[in-house]
């Protein structure tokens, strides 16, 4: 059988986001935008899990978390 590949992606905690916009200045890869004025939205399609909206988010809202591929 073979082994379930994993990939990781950034969540936001979206209750809690500020919509501050540091991720969205980071993204190498455009992968988060800020939805009216009030979270972001991690665009799953796009994130690679790289992490740096996770290091550069002030409100430490943005977890990287393994997915099944």
């Amino acid at each position: 059988m073979a082994a379930i590949r994993k990939k990781r992606k950034a969540f936001v905690e979206q209750s809690d986001c500020v919509a501050c916009g540091c991720c969205v200045k980071v993204c190498p890869l455009g992968a988060i935008q800020i939805i009216s004025g009030i979270t972001a939205q991690v665009n799953m399609e796009k994130c690679v899990g790289c992490g740096k909206c996770a290091k550069e988010c002030p409100a430490s809202v943005i977890l990287i978390q393994e997915v099944d591929a």
